[in-house]
């Protein structure tokens, strides 16, 4: 028999609620969009990525790293950048699964920029030997060729 603790749900971590922390982040750090207008024919990609994602892992308390990739096609929003460094700064603090992560900023970026498609990549760095990469699609199938 292991020696290894079995981790019960909400009694040996805690994870902040969804609905309350997309309410703090709006307040605190919104995500601001500006206007756009597609001048000449064919699809714009836009490609947003920070390596400074950081975030507290519910069950040991230390600090997880990792990358935000979003790439989307506008249709008459864009992000503002400072604002969605400032978004992903705000997560510093909060304790919060990997998979839990990426819908939350996946949610709220769709509901800022309410773009035709996208997708997102949050790849965080490994710790104890282990990696995680979550990857979340709107409006495109998952096989698309831009995802590394």
């Amino acid at each position: 028999m292991s020696n290894m603790k079995l981790y019960h749900e909400g009694k040996d971590y805690d994870q902040i609620d969804t609905k309350k922390l997309r309410a703090w982040l709006k307040k605190t750090a919104p995500l601001i969009t500006f206007d756009f207008k597609l001048e000449a024919a064919g699809e714009q990609w836009i490609s947003i990525s920070t390596p400074e994602l950081t975030c507290i892992c519910p069950f040991s308390d230390f600090p997880d790293f990792g990358c935000v990739e979003i790439q989307y096609v506008p249709r008459d929003r864009c992000l503002e950048l400072k604002s969605f460094k400032l978004y992903i700064n705000a997560f510093r603090d909060v304790k919060i699964f990997h998979e839990v992560i990426t819908e939350v900023i996946f949610a709220d970026f769709l509901a800022a920029v309410k773009p035709k498609k996208a997708w997102m990549k949050v790849d965080m760095n490994a710790r104890g030997n282990v990696k995680t990469v979550c990857r979340k699609y709107w409006k495109m199938p998952p096989q698309h060729p831009k995802v590394s």
